[in-house]
């Protein structure tokens, strides 16, 4: 495959810049009815064949591809094993679908240009996420997920979005310099920075410095967990995501907090091994603050009022079930925290999308207003 793998990345990325442009006013997504037509052609035609190519690149084998160094020894690499076809899998599915969905529900929320741009771009961001191969390839693209999404939380440009979207930046970039911190520790006592089954971590060099690497550990399950909504850096979730569009909503809960998941999962289970911390320390307080949050999170939801927020305090719950079964360091907790990835994707998009439609049919955006709720839209409870 080599090169080709790098096609469904850069295809959106570079369809999503050339849409976020300026356009003079006959262009497409200038407001006219035609060029919102011509727009969501091409949006749709462009990640339609980007989400096939990602498929296709995803199970068609083992491949992979370097393509560049960074600086010597440490190269920007791509790879496919059986983590990544899963994510990617996910990610493409309900991406299209919930694109489908957006082409009507934006016309409600107007600047549709800007957001398929946006939406275009993070979705080749996603598949390089998913694809690569190593810690600084992850770590690279896990920034840029968090600069490229961050344009559709504050989408409306209301005082209200806009401080969401700092609140966003600002946890996810704290997130994301202490998996840094942790990265710089792993480089010098693993064998490679390469995502190996099984771990790379050198045990003979890492002897006599098993403090300071279990606290990079720990610092990194806190940094990617905060993409996940893991206690303590989950406050972004609650707050991003009622201000953010629907369809916005619907992938930052089901499909970018997943992010953090697969960053964990790759630290854990493709870096360090999951018999260096099993029984110590860290596995103990990873347990400890999952559990925390998930009964934090669903005694939250309970109390809210607002729908997308009650929503999203569940997503802060239900991740953590994921990083719960994962900090068992068990080949069944493993199985279930994958499969609790792929259900929760797709469930929780359905519930934002459900929602959006209780906004856009009926402007109900309140719990209490929903009794009775059924017998007025049937088809869209069932």
């Amino acid at each position: 495959m080599g090169i080709w793998i790098l096609i469904p990345v850069f295809l959106p990325v570079i369809a999503g810049v050339l849409l976020l442009l300026p356009v003079k006013q006959e262009e497409i997504g200038d407001g006219s009815k035609e060029s919102l037509t011509r727009l969501h052609t091409v949006t749709a035609a462009v990640l339609i064949a980007s989400a096939v190519l990602a498929l296709l690149a995803a199970w068609s084998g083992d491949n992979s591809y370097t393509w560049f160094e960074l600086m010597e020894g440490i190269p920007i690499y791509f790879q496919v094993d059986d983590i990544s076809r899963l994510f990617v899998t996910v990610f493409s599915i309900a991406w299209v679908l919930v694109c489908f969905y957006a082409f009507t529900y934006m016309e409600h929320e107007g600047k549709e240009r800007r957001f398929f741009g946006f939406y275009l771009v993070v979705y080749g961001v996603l598949v390089a996420l998913c694809f690569s191969g190593n810690l600084v390839t992850m770590y690279l693209f896990y920034e840029l997920m968090t600069l490229t999404s961050m344009p559709m939380v504050l989408h409306s440009g209301t005082r209200e979005s806009i401080m969401a979207a700092l609140k966003y930046l600002f946890y996810s970039m704290c997130g994301a310099y202490l998996g840094l911190f942790a990265i710089f520790f792993l480089y010098k006592y693993c064998d490679s920075i390469t995502f190996t089954a099984g771990g790379t971590l050198n045990l003979a060099l890492a002897q006599g410095h098993t403090g300071i690497l279990l606290a990079a550990v720990m610092a990194a399950l806190i940094g990617f967990g905060a993409k996940a909504g893991m206690f303590p850096l989950h406050a972004w979730l609650p707050a991003a995501h009622p201000v953010a569009p629907a369809p916005a909503s619907a992938v930052l809960s089901g499909i970018i907090a997943k992010a953090g998941v697969l960053s964990i999962v790759r630290v854990v289970f493709y870096i360090v091994g999951a018999d260096f911390i099993r029984g110590t320390w860290v596995q103990t307080a990873w347990m400890t603050l999952s559990l925390l949050t998930v009964f934090m999170g669903s005694m939250l939801a309970f109390r809210e009022k607002v729908v997308k927020k009650r929503l999203a305090y569940s997503t802060v719950s239900q991740v953590s079930y994921i990083l719960f079964g994962l900090s068992v360091l068990s080949p069944t907790g493993m199985e279930g925290a994958l499969l609790h990835v792929v259900f929760h994707a797709f469930i929780k998009c359905a519930l934002f999308l459900t929602a959006g439609i209780f906004i856009y049919r009926a402007g109900l955006s309140q719990v209490d207003q929903l009794e009775g709720i059924g017998k007025k839209m049937p088809k869209t409870l069932w």
